[in-house]
């Protein structure tokens, strides 16, 4: 998973994705893998929000990757299946992406699966 998270360009170890893993699924929240005979080739993660202008959860995917070798063969596609399946059965009625600006492949992937450009997002980092 930490090659993969690399692939990205979030230099992680695998200890450290470990702990976070940990911490991730013991807030109730889902981290789903695909595997092939090579090991791992994908790897998604999902939350849960509540929000006051909602009337239900609202699921995000908060990463989603597949190995570069692997791409363009459906594995993205099933692994977003599943979660949107996992956050409806949690009572979630949207899903929601966040995708760098400069990722305009994955925007593409995105849209081509059924997500819609519907907002900016905005951060600050408040802690180094």
């Amino acid at each position: 998973m930490a090659r993969l998270i690399d692939e990205l360009g979030y230099p992680v170890t695998a200890e450290e994705v470990e702990s976070r893993l940990a911490e991730i699924e013991a807030a109730g929240h889902c981290a789903l893998l695909a595997e092939m005979d090579d090991g791992v080739v994908g790897c998604l993660t999902t939350s849960m929000t509540l929000v006051l202008h909602r009337p239900a959860p609202v699921g995000r995917i908060s990463l989603m990757v597949v190995d570069e070798t692997f791409r363009s063969q459906g594995i993205g596609a099933q692994m977003v299946a599943a979660a949107e399946r996992m956050l409806a059965d949690k009572g979630c009625q949207l899903v929601e992406v966040t995708s760098n600006l400069r990722r305009t492949d994955a925007h593409r992937f995105w849209e081509r699966n059924g997500y819609d450009r519907t907002s900016a997002r905005f951060a600050k980092q408040v802690r180094d």
